[in-house]
């Protein structure tokens, strides 16, 4: 028992008598990352929409082909309460979950789904009766049907109840991007399809498509309109439902409990680009709504970016709308022409990098609105979330795996937000709310788009203020090898984040002979065989984790290498190299040259780099390109998803001489008719280069031999210079022996990376007291304490006589150091002392070093007696290792 708790029994104290802040150590200060734990529910769903957490800790949630799940807390166990027979193409199905408020008396939840066999299509909002947890379908009341047509796109579906009782659902446009290149899509022509017009749907104040309606459900099934929506009942050519009007897919919102305030993910246009004569490119919003209002769509983007009324007739651009008096003349509009003024979204972000919130990184877009948190919602328990939290704003992309929170100023303006769990793995979460206990649950979709995922699931957040489980980490110095195999066991790693716990450690070999107690025992495995060696680590209060490793013993890993001749860090001018590339194996007698793997590419760069080291398995760049673009999303290698898989379109392009060229303009610029009528967006923001590497891959899946140059396991290989600083050679081997002893075969494979000499300091490896700045055109290195520094790590100085640096001293009077090792080590070379040359912003120096071969970590620091300071700083461009 801690200490405090047992001060509160001996005095016989509540602890509600005491403030939020005694009771709460984090009221006012943020908790490390490591004091929340993501625990599984249950994996491996298949397409999960909503979730609403029950006051006993069950959780319902909801599967989009139609099946209402429980979690059953005190069972473990996942169970199908429910299944409706719903129409699942395009981006229907069963889309929206949520539980009365008065669930726990009158047992009612709300389900909008898109009914099958039914006329005319229609999507609708249904309550029912949840008892016994099973879902009673003959109990149905439809409260609400909205005509929808059954073609494309955006159909939103979330449900929430603010603290009033009334029920807000968000619906998108039901309109199709792709007929308007992406962007706003308002074709007014009257022999287009009846879905390329967003002003027939959410800017027309008489449909309730691209809206966010807010009803009051009564008893009886039916439903009353509150006070405040936009639009009065009786107003001619509106719905009186309608709260927000001027959505284009506002697929996750929540309501603060507190004061009403409506916030909702807005899924925007897919244009990378903007258009003079279209408009804006497209941005995904956060919204917020304190009462009715009209946000935008199909006229204004973002903060009001607008967009020009277009004619696509005679592709002319006539004006653009202007926020403040927007106006719907479409001749598909059935409600009224002068709109409300557009609202601004809250945040607001495109592909590529924001200019208002960098922070949110670049790449594909889908927001959603999260819940606003306050402490004293809750239940006091060991999971609930602290007081830091009070009045934040949880916001989350599909696309981008992260969660942020969100503070608000008092006025409600965006004030600040900061990364939630940034190291935490969440892949694609699609809802997420704060149960009784006050944890968070989490409902994740997983990587495929339309799939099964193996990586979907349901989690809690808890956060341990109080004593926390120890975190075990295990490793050996040997994981495979030939019998007798020592290995030396490692808990590094390990740890408790209470100072006061101390750890034991049990070890088991997993041979029925090897045990051991200490942090980290040495142990030889005498016989061949597969083990499962296992960690269990306690703290003083029980609680006590265990983790494993595979030890493999009668089979040692293959060793490959690649003799270089180059410097191993840089390329440099045009030159040719010598290599070898070199394989050796204790089992194998003879090693099958033919199943050596051997490649160079040079890489254009704008992708995560690849680092060097043996690896078990060579990188595949046009794999890798398609993994960190997204791809995936919508296709995979062998399962059905939204698109075809990759295997399926290797087997229909085989041999076809042009195939490369016709797919690498069909992934760029887009198109559709090969696979089915859905449209795939073109990817204009990939670079080519990237995509011809994508379609190799792709093309190389049913011919293992397409675009393969086969180079010689040893010879001559021509390094050609390049001006990009970005781009880089990767030079890989791999093999994989024959298996040995009843153990498979094992691959080895070995990466040398080759960087441009000519460095960007903002591409070091570490950084001390140093700022990374984008001013005037430039991105560079504010050295801004005395003796602060960067780092590049592990590079070969072997070669290297001179180093040129580009810098501006500033007002600062200090040199750089080059010093070798760590920043006080050995001293490489030096500039003299500088200051700032009137008229001449950055310049260059060049400072002579020892010659000096093998791997060093290379330290770049300042030395200077002025004054620094973040506004006053020595700055640092590039850096160029030359010879």
């Amino acid at each position: 028992m801690r200490i405090a708790a047992l001060a509160f029994a001996v005095l016989g104290m509540s602890v509600w008598s005491c403030s939020q802040k005694d009771l709460d150590p984090f009221a006012d200060i943020k908790p490390d990352e490591s004091r929340f734990t993501k625990v599984t529910l249950v994996e491996k769903l298949n397409e999960p929409m909503e979730l609403e957490v029950l006051d006993n800790g069950d959780v319902l949630f909801i599967e989009r082909a139609g099946k209402l799940k429980l979690y059953d807390a005190s069972s473990g166990q996942t169970l199908v309460v429910g299944e409706l027979n719903v129409y699942l193409e395009h981006e229907d199905g069963l889309l929206g979950l949520a539980k009365d408020p008065n669930f726990e008396q009158n047992h009612w939840i709300y389900l909008y789904y898109a009914p099958l066999d039914y006329q005319p299509d229609v999507n609708r909002l249904s309550r029912f009766e949840f008892k016994e947890n099973l879902l009673d379908l003959a109990s149905e009341k439809i409260l609400l049907e909205v005509p929808v047509f059954r073609g494309c796109c955006h159909s939103g579906g979330s449900i929430e109840f603010d603290s009033n009782g009334n029920l807000f659902l968000s619906m998108g446009d039901d309109t199709t991007p792709f007929e308007s290149d992406n962007y706003n899509p308002i074709d007014e022509r009257q022999d287009r399809p009846a879905n390329v017009d967003a002003q027939k749907t959410s800017g027309n104040s008489n449909d309730l498509r691209g809206t966010i309606i807010r009803i009051t459900p009564q008893p009886d099934g039916t439903y009353t309109i509150p006070e405040g929506n936009l639009f009065p009942p009786g107003t001619p050519n509106t719905r009186p439902e309608i709260y927000v009007m001027g959505n284009r897919n506002p697929f996750r919102i929540s309501i603060d409990q507190h004061n009403g305030n409506l916030f909702w993910g807005e899924v925007g246009p897919d244009a990378s680009r903007d258009s003079l004569k279209r408009g804006p490119k497209g941005h995904d919003e956060i919204n917020l709504a304190r009462e009715a209002g009209f946000f935008g769509w199909p006229y204004f983007v973002g903060n009001n970016k607008p967009y020009w009324k277009y004619d696509f007739e005679k592709q002319e651009s006539l004006f653009e709308f202007d926020p403040a008096a927007p106006i719907n003349t479409s001749p598909n509009n059935t409600g009224i022409e002068n709109l409300p003024p557009a609202q601004s979204a809250l945040i607001w972000y495109p592909y590529d990098e924001s200019v208002e919130f960098p922070m949110l990184e670049t790449g594909g877009r889908n927001a959603m609105g999260g819940p606003v948190y306050y402490r004293e919602d809750f239940e006091a328990s060991d999971v609930r979330f602290p007081g830091y939290y009070n009045g934040k704003l949880f916001i989350y992309d599909w696309m981008r795996n992260w969660i942020f929170t969100v503070s608000l100023t008092e006025n409600f303006e965006y004030d600040t937000m900061e990364r939630f769990m940034p190291s935490t793995v969440f892949d694609k979460p699609v809802d997420m709310q704060f149960g009784k206990d006050g944890a968070l649950y989490v409902l994740e979709y997983g990587t495929y788009w339309r799939a099964q995922n193996d990586d979907s699931g349901l989690y809690r957040i808890e956060f341990a203020a109080g004593n926390r489980k120890p975190i075990a980490k295990i490793s050996a110095s040997e994981t495979t090898g030939a019998a007798p195999l020592e290995v030396v066991f490692s808990s590094e790693g390990t740890l408790d984040f209470d100072p006061q716990d101390q750890l034991t450690f049990e070890w088991d070999f997993g041979d029925g002979r090897g045990k051991s107690t200490e942090p980290n025992p040495t142990y030889t495995y005498p016989n061949p065989g597969t083990y499962s060696a296992k960690l269990m680590v306690k703290d003083q209060e029980g609680e006590q984790v265990e983790t494993t490793l595979e030890i493999r013993v009668g089979n040692s890993r293959p060793e490959v290498s690649v003799d270089w001749g180059g410097n191993k860090s840089f390329y440099f001018d045009t030159e040719p190299i010598a290599y070898q590339v070199h394989v050796e194996d204790a089992e194998d007698s003879e090693i099958n040259q033919s199943a050596i793997q051997f490649s160079i590419d040079f890489v254009e760069g704008g992708y995560d780099l690849i680092g060097t080291g043996h690896q078990e398995e060579q990188v595949v760049l046009g794999e890798n390109y398609i993994n960190q673009a997204g791809c995936k999303a919508c296709h995979a290698i062998e399962n059905e998803s939204v698109g075809p898989t990759y295997r399926n379109v290797s087997k229909k392009y085989k041999g076809q001489v042009e195939a490369k060229a016709y797919l690498v303009n069909k992934v760029i610029n887009g198109g559709s008719g090969v696979w089915g009528e859905r449209l795939m967006p073109g990817h204009t923001h990939l670079e080519k280069e990237q995509v011809e590497e994508m379609v190799s891959f792709i093309l190389g899946l049913e011919d293992p031999d397409f675009g393969q140059d086969r180079l010689p396991l040893k010879g001559m290989y021509e390094i050609k210079s390049s001006e990009n600083p970005d781009g880089y050679y990767l030079i890989q081997a791999s093999y994989e022996d024959q298996g040995a002893n009843g153990i498979g075969p094992l691959k080895s494979s070995y990466q040398l990376f080759l960087r441009n000499h000519h460095l960007m300091a903002v591409s070091a490896s570490r950084f001390e007291n140093t700022a990374k700045a984008n001013a005037d055109g430039k991105n560079f290195i504010r050295f801004t304490e005395k003796n602060s520094w960067i780092s590049f790590d592990q590079t070969d100085l072997s070669g290297i006589n001179k180093v040129r640096l580009l810098l501006n001293p500033g007002n600062v009077k200090g040199k750089l150091e080059v010093r070798l090792g760590s920043p006080d080590g050995e001293l490489w070379g030096s500039t003299e002392i500088l200051e700032k040359k009137e008229g001449i912003a950055f310049f260059p120096v060049q400072i002579k070093v020892n010659p000096i071969s093998g791997f060093k970590d290379v330290y770049f620091v300042l030395r200077t007696d002025s004054g620094v300071s973040i506004w006053n700083t020595f700055n640092l461009e590039t850096i160029s290792f030359e010879r």
